[in-house]
Order: C-alpha cells, then structure tokens, then sequence
C-alpha cells in the first residue's frame, strides 16, 4: 500500500503498539475509498460509539493488551476489532450468536480454547477471547501471506470462504474485485470500520477526535457486606464519569450477574478509585440505604412483553443467548429444557419455549 501523507511516523517509544509482523501498521493500513467512508461513519454518526469504545477498552486493557504485545501485534489493531465487534461490551451477543468483546460464534470458540467452564461461557472472558483472537489471526496470517484484510474478512465472513476466493484469484489482496466483490455486505463494510477504528487509535487529533484521559488502574475490592453489581453501580454513584460504573465492573467481572447477591468478602475487580469510594458511600449512610431499597425492588414481577404464563414464542432476530439472559437462565439450561441441541442453539419463529428453568418467567 501506498504511504499517505497523512500519516506521520510515530514517537519511538509507542512503535511496540505499530508492528505488526516487523511492518509498521501505518504501512498497511490503506486510505483507500472503503477505509475514508469508513472514517467517516466513525467520525459523525458513530462517534459516540468510538468514544464510549476506548472508554471501555481503557478498562479491560491490562486484561487484553497483553496478549496482542506478547505475539507482537498491534494495540491498534485489537482496538479496532473490540470497537467494531462490541464496542467494549463483554456480554454483547449477535442475533447469529456470536459472543463476548470480541464475537466469537461457540464452535470457533472450541477451537481456539474457549468454552463452557463450569457454567461460564468464556467467550466473555476478555482475557481468554483476547488470547483466542490472537491465534485466530495468526493463523490466518500464516495462510493467507500476512495480509491483514484478508485476515479480517476472514474473522467476519468465515475462513474458509476467504481461503476459496484467495486461492480461486490466484492470491490477490482482498482489495481486488475478484475476492471483496464476491463477499457479503456486511464482510465488504466491516473490514474497512476495522482498519478506520484502528487508524484513528493511533492519529486521533489528525481527525479532531478527542479519547478521554481515564485513570483505569486496576485494583481488587473486597465486599465487607452483602450486596448485588446493582445495588453496587447505585451506591457508588457517578464520580467523574459520563455513565457510571455498571458497565465497567460487568465487564470487569464477566462471570457476575447484576441481581445476583455477593456475599461479604467476595473479592470484585475494580478500578483502583473504586476503592475509596465504596468506602465512603456502599458501607454505611443514607446512599447505601438508598441502594438497597432499590436493588429490592428492580426485580421485575412483570414478565416481559413476548411472555406467556411461563413460555416465550421466538421472534425474527431472536437468539437462544438472547433470550436466555432476557429471562434469567443460562444457555444450556434453557436449550435442555426445551431440547435445542448445543453447540449451534438454532431456534425459527414462531417457536415456543418453555421457561419454567428460568428465574424471570
């Protein structure tokens, strides 16, 4: 690809964040039409989605970081995928069912370790997926010449079409006709929203785009008293932040339901000022009391519009994962009890499942 005068060579101190395979990612990244369209949803409609992105990766970043630096890819590169694929949401679910920060469908989890772990799907372990998505990479970077779209339509649109089509074009880049003009919509728009995401990550201010500064140092926060990630968010208030720390400690602590209680001396983690704080407010006083009260009363006495007594007839769009957090219960509770076989979970409209195993139905 040819260099863009708008990219500037980066400080030596951040080049560990650039390299991808001893080539600099500002070398790989293209500004071609696709990608400057891209930029562009990025920059106006979506723009709020990329801040509240980097908002949430700065949190998970010592979780994920890691393990792109240790296989020497691009921070970049893995900002771009999270902001394209959940936007730092840990328990984001697709309507095809692919979950976690960074959408892994569960019969391509199996084969990069990921999994059912005692009850826990650790598609949303943002460590483990992190880990998964760098061999996931690799080995599409092994088999398709370290090209990086290629690596990406093949993360979106399926290996093994993308192997068919570069070996059919006798190996041209993905830019060519022969291989992104046989893709679907949605693989031919997300390899650029990609590439756009991870471009502005590293050229922020060339594009009058401000990330907020965010002091996520982590920490661990241990309980003194019985409580829920609920009645946490509520009684540590806002700080300084836009949307409070539900959000944050979800992600932080994927295996935690928000209206499950946490007994005293559970061990959370946090960021660091989070400390503080639940010293001052979720211990004892007037905010605290507060908190409970509304904890105890948020559980819903109501069952969701689409519920009937206790079944739930499938809509267009729904998801057994969807609709199994929707209704309290896990996956496989909710497909054994209505014979939905794993690892795929196909459910069509108009079917009826049955609730009875779900605590909301």
């Amino acid at each position: 690809a040819s260099e863009s005068p708008l990219l500037n060579d980066l400080p030596e101190a951040q080049r560990s964040i650039s390299l991808l395979n001893g080539r600099e990612l500002r070398e790989l990244i293209q500004l071609n039409t696709p990608v400057k369209a891209a930029m562009v949803e990025w920059l106006t409609w979506m723009r709020p989605n990329l801040i509240t992105a980097y908002e949430n990766y700065q949190y998970l970043r010592y979780l994920m970081w890691p393990e792109y630096e240790k296989a020497g890819l691009p921070e970049a590169l893995l900002f771009g995928l999270l902001a394209k694929e959940s936007g730092g949401r840990v328990h984001a679910v697709s309507r095809a069912g692919a979950s976690g920060p960074l959408q892994f469908m569960y019969q391509t989890g199996l084969g990069y370790g990921l999994g059912r772990v005692d009850g826990f799907d650790t598609r949303f372990d943002p460590q483990l997926s992190a880990r998964a998505s760098v061999a996931y990479l690799n080995d599409r970077f092994a088999e398709l010449n370290h090209n990086l779209e290629l690596a990406l339509a093949a993360y979106n649109g399926g290996e093994g079409r993308i192997r068919r089509l570069y070996a059919g074009s006798g190996g041209k880049p993905y830019w060519d006709r022969r291989i992104r003009g046989q893709l679907p919509a949605e693989t031919q728009d997300y390899v650029p929203m990609v590439l756009a995401a991870a471009w502005l990550f590293l050229h922020p201010e060339e594009a009058g785009l401000v990330f907020p500064t965010i002091d996520a140092t982590p920490a661990t926060l241990v309980l003194q008293q019985p409580t829920s990630l609920n009645e946490l968010t509520m009684c540590l208030g806002q700080g300084d932040t836009r949307e409070g720390w539900f959000r944050v400690l979800r992600n932080l602590n994927p295996r935690l339901q928000p209206h499950a209680p946490l007994a005293a001396g559970t061990t959370l983690q946090a960021p660091r000022r989070l400390v503080d704080d639940y010293q001052r407010w979720c211990v004892a006083g007037e905010r605290l009391q507060l908190a409970q009260q509304l904890a105890a009363a948020s559980k819903p006495t109501v069952p969701p519009v689409g519920a009937v007594a206790s079944a739930y007839r499938v809509r267009k769009g729904d998801s057994l994962h969807g609709i199994a957090r929707r209704y309290g219960c896990t996956v496989g509770t909710l497909a054994n009890a209505n014979g939905i076989r794993a690892p795929k979970y196909l459910i069509r409209p108009g079917q009826t499942l049955q609730l009875q195993s779900c605590s909301r139905s």
